[in-house]
């Protein structure tokens, strides 16, 4: 599998609330709406938040820029698979559907995407407990 990771900024003038409501209310419903179209396995929105106990680890990184204001995660099962979407004339059409409603609420030349192949270090635990 392979993941495309977008590191999203909203546009300007718009705030977090509004930024991140349109993305979960309304653009999450369109990607899954063409996820068979596009081969999307998975999708993942992670929404950024502010608390004032986590800010001493941020102020720690004195970090340049602006932070993101969420990053969306796809998963696919290959290379391959995502090349193979550009032969496809609804992938092409459900690409640009997303794209033209991305450009409502996302600074897209300020919101990196790239390829990633997942390597697990630590693995999630389950919190269940079996017995009583």
């Amino acid at each position: 599998m392979i993941k495309i990771m977008f590191c999203l900024r909203r546009l300007p003038g718009m705030s977090i609330e509004a930024f991140q409501a349109y993305w979960y209310e309304h653009h999450a419903p369109l990607v899954r709406q063409h996820s068979d179209a596009l081969g999307i396995r998975r999708y993942v929105q992670s929404h950024s938040f502010a608390h004032p106990g986590l800010q001493p680890a941020l102020d720690l990184r004195k970090g340049e820029t602006a932070p993101y204001d969420g990053i969306a995660e796809l998963w696919y099962d290959s290379v391959e698979a995502v090349l193979a979407l550009n032969r496809s004339a609804e992938a092409r059409r459900a690409g640009r559907e997303l794209l033209e409603d991305e450009r409502k609420f996302i600074d897209l030349p300020n919101s990196p995407l790239f390829y990633t192949v997942e390597r697990e270090v630590i693995a999630l635990a389950s919190t269940c407990s079996v017995g009583g």
